[in-house]
């Protein structure tokens, strides 16, 4: 894809509005300081990185964007390398996925400093988390919520058998922490008629659970991510996860521990800005641009200048 700049054209990935400082600052930085930004390719994480650009730039970095990297791995290697300074990631992929544990944490401090503790050992440095807890839940339609009374997982063993039905995508079906165990850890039993029969469970491609838990057809319980804008779109209710079974997937600025130790002013930028980085925000950005088809650059821009982190070049 190609996006129209002020100079002409130059590849969307790499487009990124001018800015000017607002309560970020230029730091005191040598001439010539350059930050290199990686981020992974799917929506939230493309408008994550972009913020992360903007913000560096706005701090006086040069800043080499590679934002838009296929998959987490490979955007982990990237940081590991010491080919890439900064990056968002989320707690629970990284205890998980690249720290190899077996066994997510569901209380987010302590996941966070685990997390934390445990890459000091690979060079990087991870800086206070956000809100933005994009971890799996349950969703169920909000008139239906209202009309059963449920607002708690807890709250979903209390209703009758045939009020029970679930529709999830193949991943959440079978993972070691996907709906069996969910039910299991909420005093259900899958396959059991007395419980939640096989035939309550409906398996859906991702997007196709979301339109199949609006319209409330196929099942009253939908598999959903936390921080999905078609949850606000769709007029979904999130149910509380009341007894901490799914991890924590709170996302939070990493650093590669060298640069942090030479440009310790990053951590006030980003202590600065995680705040904001919510869990509605971010299915209200995320919206604008899968739904709206804004540009994320554009997006994060509007966030960072919103929250006057950065003023507009006039």
């Amino acid at each position: 894809m190609l996006a129209l700049t002020g100079c002409g054209l130059q590849a969307a990935t790499a487009y990124v509005p001018k800015v000017s400082p607002g309560s970020i600052t230029p730091l005191d930085l040598p001439q010539g300081a350059s930050l290199t930004i990686t981020s992974k390719n799917f929506t939230e994480q493309l408008i994550l990185g972009k913020i992360a650009v903007i913000a560096a730039t706005a701090a006086g970095f040069e800043v080499t964007d590679l934002t838009n990297v296929p998959g987490s791995v490979p955007a982990r290697k990237l940081m590991t390398s010491g080919d890439a300074d900064m990056v968002w990631e989320y707690t629970g992929t990284a205890w998980l996925t690249y720290l190899g544990n077996t066994k997510g944490i569901p209380d987010k401090q302590e996941q966070y400093s685990a997390v934390k503790k445990a890459d000091t050992a690979n060079g990087l440095s991870w800086l206070e988390p956000a809100p933005l807890n994009n971890t799996y839940a349950l969703a169920i339609r909000s008139e239906e919520g209202k009309k059963l009374g449920i607002t708690k997982l807890s709250q979903i063993s209390t209703l009758p058998v045939a009020e029970r039905t679930f529709c999830v995508e193949p991943e959440f079906n079978s993972r070691g922490d996907g709906l069996t165990p969910m039910l299991k850890a909420y005093g259900m039993t899958r396959g059991d008629d007395s419980s939640v029969p096989a035939s309550a469970v409906k398996l859906f491609d991702t997007g196709a659970v979301y339109t199949a838990t609006d319209r409330g057809s196929a099942c009253n319980f939908g598999e959903v991510y936390t921080t999905d804008g078609r949850i606000d779109k769709l007029g979904l209710t999130v149910l509380e996860d009341d007894r901490g079974f799914f991890p924590a997937y709170n996302v939070a600025p990493v650093i590669n521990s060298q640069v942090l130790a030479e440009y310790p002013g990053l951590t006030d930028i980003f202590d600065k800005i995680s705040p904001k980085i919510t869990d509605t925000t971010l299915r209200q950005l995320n919206l604008r641009v899968d739904d709206g088809g804004e540009e994320p650059a554009d997006v994060a821009y509007e966030f960072m200048l919103k929250n006057g982190f950065i003023t507009a070049v006039n």
